[in-house]
C-alpha cells in the first residue's frame, strides 16, 4: 500500500472538527465529480472545518433521499438493499480494484502500521447470470412501509419472506465508530441500512450517480435529455392521391344514413314536431322570473329527457337555532350518553345556546356538510315520479273478500293441553284427527286424544342414559303408510323410530313391530347401523351431530334427518324396507335447517339459512334455486298440490313462492313484529299458519286454482293471541283446527266457532 494512502487511512481528526459519534454521516460522502481515485476523494475533505460543514449542509438532503430511494424502492417499497446495474457495479469494482481499495464492509488494523486488509464479509450483490430479483434474497426484511419505532423494544427488527423473525445485530459504540471512521477509507462512503440492520458501501458507480444528481442531471450517462427531433411527416403537397383505386360503388348508390335522416324528419312532419312554413313574427317580450334557474326555462334538456329539479334539503328547525327553547337542549346526562356512543353513530348537530349571534362560532362542519352534498346530488340516481289524479282513494286499496265470506277457520280456543313441563318442540296429528303426538325441551314425547285432551301415552326420553338420547327432543312426525303406527323422532343425536301400538289396531301395532325387526335383520353392521333402543320396540338410527327436523316421504319407506354435522353428514336419507341409511350430498352450501319431500314427484327440498334448493333425485341433479332476500329461514312448508311453498325467517317475514311462476317470492307477508318459528298447511282447506315469538298465531286463506293464469289468493282471517312465544303450529287433517305448542309446555287448539 502506498505511504499517501496510509497517510490517508491514519488521518486524525482536527481539533476544532465535530464528529457526530452516530455509527453513519452520510453528510461525509465523497461527492467530487472530478475525481478519479478514491485517496483524492478523501483529500478533499482535508481542508477546513468551515468548508466541510458548507459541503455537508448543501448534501445533507440530495444524498438521503438518493440513499433511502436505493434501500427502499426495491420489492414492496421498504427494506431492501439498494440495486445497481451489473454494468455499473463491475465498472465500479474495477475501478475500486485498480487504485487499491478493498471491497469489504469494513477494515480490520490501520493500513499504515499493518500494510495489509483483512477482507471482511462481501457485501450481497446479484448474480448477473441468475434470473432472480431482489425479493429472493435472503435475510431480507419484508414488514413493508413501517414504523421501526414499532421494534425499538423487540430483539427483531422485522421479518423475512418466510415470516422468520431477523434478529438485531450489535450496533458499534461512540469509540468503535470512531476508530473506524479513522482508519477505514470506506467509512466515509458507508451507509447504514435501518429496515434490514446492516452497512452497505456505495460503489464508484453509485457515488458518480450521487453528483449528478447534485448537478441536476440524470443519474445515468446514457440517458440523452434532449434527443434530436424526428420529423414523421413531410411538408410538401402532393398532387397524385395516394391510390390508383376506381371509385367505389357506394358513391353511386343512395346512402342509406341519409335515407333514415329522411324517414326521422317525415316522421317529425307528420307528428307535427316540426313545423314548415314561414317562421312565426317575433312576439313581444314576456315577463319572466328573474330569480329562475336557467335549466328550469324549458321542461325538456337537448336531448329530450325531462328535466328533474335537485331535490331540496331539509330546512332547519328550532333545535339548529342560536338560542332553541329549553326544551331542545340536552341535559347533562343526554351529553354524557352522546359522549359514550361510538363516534359514526354520534348526531351530527346537537343543539347548543348562545346568548347573541355575535358569539356563535364558524361551523366546523360546514365544507364537509357541503361537499357531501354535492356527492348525493351528483351520484344519486333520481326520477320523476308522477302522481295519478285519484279523486277516490278507496280504489286505490286492494278489494279482498271479508274473513265472513271465507269460513271455515280457527277463532277461538277450544280446549288446552296440559303436561309438558318445558317449550313444546313439535307437533304432529295422525291422519285420522284422533290423535296428537307432541315433543317438548323436557325430553317427553307425550300422546293425546284431539277431542279430549287426555294424555293417552307418554315417553320420556331425557331420563335415558347415553349421550344419543339424553339431549332433548327437537321435533317428530308420523309415518304415512297407514298399515303402521310408527312415530319419528328426532331425539338428541339419533333418530328414535318408536311404536305407537295406543294409536291403532292389534293389527297395525303387529306390522309395525314386524317391519322393524325386518329392518334390523336387512340393515348391515357399522357406525350408522340401526340398533335397540330406547323404549320398547324402538329403533334407534344414529347420527352424527344433534338433530334439528326430520320428515317422511308420503309413501312412508324414506325418512330424512338434518343434523349440525359435518356437511357431508348433515342431511341423512334413511330407508324403512332396507334398514339402510345414506348421505345424498357430498357437501351442502350453508347451514341446512329443513328438508322435505314433494308428494306426488321426486322432488327433495333442502332448505339453508338463505336459499332453498330443489333437486331431482331420480336425475339427482338440481332443479331450482328459491332465493329469499330476507333474514336467517326457520321454517317451511309445502301445498298439499306441491306447486306452492311458504317460508317463515327470522325478519318477521312470511314468503309465499310459486314454484311454477318464479324463483322470488311471489308475496311477503309481514304480520309479525318478531321472528317466526314454525309455519304449516291444511291438508284440504285452503288455509295456512305461522306461529311467531310475538306470541300470535296468524291465520290466512290461502286459494289455489286449478287455472294456471289466476292467481293465488291471500287473505289474513284471523289472529289468535297465545300470550307466550309459540313455537310449534299444525292443522287438524280433517277439520278447520289449529294447533298451538307454546314456551310455557302448552298446547292451544283453536276451533271454527
Amino acid at each position: 500500500m502506498s505511504p499517501k494512502r496510509a497517510s490517508t487511512g491514519a488521518r486524525k481528526p482536527a481539533k476544532n472538527e465535530e464528529r457526530p459519534p452516530s455509527e453513519v454521516d452520510v453528510s461525509e460522502l465523497v461527492l467530487s465529480s472530478g475525481s478519479d481515485t478514491e485517496e483524492e476523494d478523501v483529500e478533499a475533505f482535508s481542508g477546513d472545518s468551515d468548508s466541510e460543514a458548507d459541503v455537508e449542509h448543501e448534501i445533507d438532503h440530495a444524498v438521503k433521499d438518493y440513499v433511502g430511494a436505493l434501500t427502499r424502492n426495491v420489492g414492496n417499497g421498504a427494506g431492501q438493499p439498494p440495486t445497481v446495474d451489473a454494468s455499473e457495479e463491475d465498472e465500479g469494482r474495477e475501478e475500486a480494484d485498480e487504485a487499491g481499495f478493498v471491497t469489504s464492509e469494513s477494515e480490520t488494523g490501520t493500513d499504515g502500521e499493518m500494510g495489509e486488509e483483512e477482507p471482511a464479509s462481501p457485501r450481497p450483490q446479484d448474480d448477473p447470470a441468475s434470473d432472480s430479483s431482489e425479493d429472493e434474497r435472503p435475510g431480507r426484511n419484508t414488514v413493508g412501509n413501517v414504523p421501526l419505532e414499532w421494534y425499538d423494544a423487540e430483539e427483531h427488527i422485522g421479518y423475512d419472506k418466510d415470516g422468520m423473525k431477523l434478529v438485531k445485530k450489535g450496533r458499534k459504540d461512540k469509540l468503535d465508530t470512531l476508530l473506524a471512521r479513522n482508519d477505514s477509507t470506506k467509512f466515509l462512503r458507508t451507509v447504514y441500512d435501518d429496515y434490514n440492520d446492516e452497512e452497505i458501501v456505495l460503489s464508484k458507480a453509485e457515488m458518480r450517480m450521487i453528483n449528478r444528481i447534485r448537478t441536476g442531471q440524470f443519474p445515468h450517462l446514457e440517458v440523452n435529455p434532449f434527443p434530436e427531433e424526428n420529423d414523421w411527416f413531410t411538408r410538401d403537397t402532393e398532387v397524385m392521391p395516394l391510390t390508383g383505386a376506381p371509385e367505389p360503388k357506394r358513391r353511386f348508390v343512395p346512402s342509406k344514413w341519409e335515407e333514415k335522416k329522411v324517414v326521422k324528419l317525415v316522421r317529425a312532419i307528420r307528428r307535427g314536431w316540426l313545423k314548415l312554413g314561414a317562421p312565426p313574427a317575433e312576439e313581444a317580450d314576456k315577463p319572466y322570473l328573474m330569480w329562475q334557474d336557467d335549466g328550469q326555462a324549458s321542461s325538456r334538456t337537448g336531448t329530450g329527457l325531462a328535466y328533474i329539479p335537485a331535490p331540496k334539503p331539509r330546512l332547519p328547525g328550532h333545535a339548529e337555532s342560536y338560542n332553541p327553547p329549553k326544551e331542545y337542549l340536552p341535559t347533562e346526562e343526554e351529553l354524557a350518553a352522546v359522549a359514550m356512543q361510538p363516534e359514526e353513530e354520534r348526531p351530527a348537530f346537537v343543539p347548543t345556546a348562545f346568548p347573541s349571534l355575535r358569539a356563535v362560532p364558524a361551523y366546523a362542519a360546514f365544507i364537509k356538510e357541503r361537499f357531501e352534498r354535492c356527492l348525493d346530488l351528483y351520484l344519486c340516481p333520481r326520477g320523476r315520479r308522477k302522481r295519478a289524479p285519484v279523486k277516490d282513494p278507496s280504489v286505490l286499496v286492494p278489494h279482498l273478500p271479508k274473513p265472513r265470506d271465507l269460513q271455515p277457520f280457527p277463532s277461538a280456543e277450544g280446549l288446552r293441553f296440559l303436561g309438558h313441563a318445558a317449550a313444546v318442540t313439535g307437533l304432529a296429528p295422525d291422519a285420522s284427527g284422533a290423535w296428537l303426538a307432541s315433543s317438548s325441551r323436557d325430553g317427553s314425547v307425550r300422546l293425546w286424544e284431539a277431542r279430549t285432551g287426555r294424555c293417552a301415552a307418554r315417553w320420556d326420553l331425557g331420563e335415558l342414559q347415553g349421550a344419543e338420547l339424553g339431549r332433548g327432543v327437537a321435533g317428530l312426525a308420523w309415518c304415512p303408510d297407514p298399515a303402521l303406527r310408527l312415530l319419528g323422532v328426532a331425539c338428541g343425536e339419533g333418530v328414535l323410530l318408536l311404536p305407537v301400538p295406543q294409536a291403532g289396531s292389534a293389527a297395525q301395532a303387529a306390522a309395525t313391530a314386524e317391519r322393524l325387526a325386518a329392518a334390523l335383520a336387512a340393515g348391515g353392521a357399522g357406525e350408522r347401523a340401526w340398533r335397540r333402543r330406547g323404549p320398547e320396540g324402538a329403533v334407534l338410527l344414529p347420527h352424527a351431530a344433534r338433530v334439528t327436523a326430520l320428515t317422511w316421504h308420503a309413501r312412508g319407506d324414506y325418512l330424512a334427518a338434518v343434523s349440525a354435522a359435518s356437511p357431508s353428514q348433515a342431511v341423512l336419507v334413511h330407508q324403512l324396507s332396507k334398514g339402510a341409511t345414506q348421505a345424498p350430498f357430498r357437501k351442502t352450501r350453508g347451514r341446512p335447517v329443513h328438508v322435505l319431500f314433494h308428494p306426488t314427484k321426486p322432488l327433495f327440498f333442502l332448505a339453508t339459512q338463505q336459499q332453498i334448493r330443489i333437486y331431482n333425485l331420480a336425475k339427482q341433479a338440481m332443479v331450482k334455486k328459491l332465493f329469499t332476500g330476507a333474514g336467517v329461514i326457520t321454517s317451511i312448508a309445502l301445498h298439499s298440490t306441491g306447486d306452492h311453498l311458504i317460508v317463515g325467517s327470522e325478519d318477521n317475514r312470511l314468503a309465499w313462492y310459486d314454484l311454477d311462476l318464479s324463483t322470488r317470492p311471489y308475496r311477503a307477508l309481514r304480520f309479525h313484529s318478531k321472528a317466526l318459528r314454525g309455519v304449516a298447511f291444511h291438508r284440504s282447506y285452503p288455509l295456512f299458519a305461522s306461529a311467531s315469538d310475538d306470541g300470535l298465531v296468524q291465520v290466512f286463506h290461502g286459494m289455489v286454482y286449478a287455472d294456471l293464469m289466476t292467481n293465488p289468493l291471500i287473505v289474513p282471517v284471523k289472529i289468535l293471541h297465545g300470550g307466550v312465544p309459540q313455537l310449534a303450529v299444525a292443522f287438524h287433517p280433517t277439520q278447520p283446527w289449529v294447533f298451538a305448542g307454546g314456551q310455557d309446555g302448552v298446547i292451544t287448539l283453536y276451533v271454527n266457532v
